[in-house]
């Protein structure tokens, strides 16, 4: 999903743009796609609607709190409201959160048939965001929050999170 794809009043996305996500902090909630709706609805009033990455995301509470002071430094007043459908996927992640990501060193998410493989007890390929090589392992289904696996890089000798793929 791409910014405007996403149903956002224009002068809001420089305030959104600096709303970082608490669990992985180089990423804006625009970034990763949970903004649904901002919108100006009555002067000095904005709605918004975020979806949690996946059911039960504790960072969800911060990421309302964040855009509430946001748009409150800002003069808005604001209701954030979490909606749950349509869900969230990583499709939403707009490209240029997936290079933030690699940049940082968390691999981005691939295709739905990638991650299929995992789950079926296949090799999963997945490209180390240090090397770039493709010579990598997982260690552990769950990374650093349940939304990564941990892979190691057997050339780099690194270890890194990969965003598992969610559609």
């Amino acid at each position: 999903m791409t910014i405007e794809e996403a149903q956002i009043d224009k002068e809001l996305i420089p305030i959104l743009e600096k709303v970082s996500d608490p669990e992985i902090p180089v990423l804006t909630v625009l970034d990763l796609g949970v903004v649904r709706f901002a919108k100006i609805t009555k002067p000095n009033f904005v709605e918004v609607k975020i979806t949690p990455t996946y059911s039960g995301c504790p960072a969800m509470d911060v990421i309302g709190d964040d855009i509430t002071s946001a748009l409150s430094e800002n003069g808005y007043e604001t209701k954030v409201d979490l909606v749950l459908a349509p869900a969230w996927t990583t499709d939403m992640i707009t490209e240029s959160g997936r290079k933030t990501l690699e940049e940082y060193g968390i691999a981005p998410p691939m295709d739905a048939v990638s991650d299929k493989k995992a789950l079926l007890g296949e090799e999963q390929v997945v490209k180390c965001p240090q090397c770039h090589s493709t010579n990598t392992k997982m260690v552990s289904q769950f990374g650093s929050t349940a939304c990564k696996a941990l892979f190691k890089c057997h050339d780099c000798q690194e270890p890194f999170d990969y965003f598992k793929c969610l559609i």
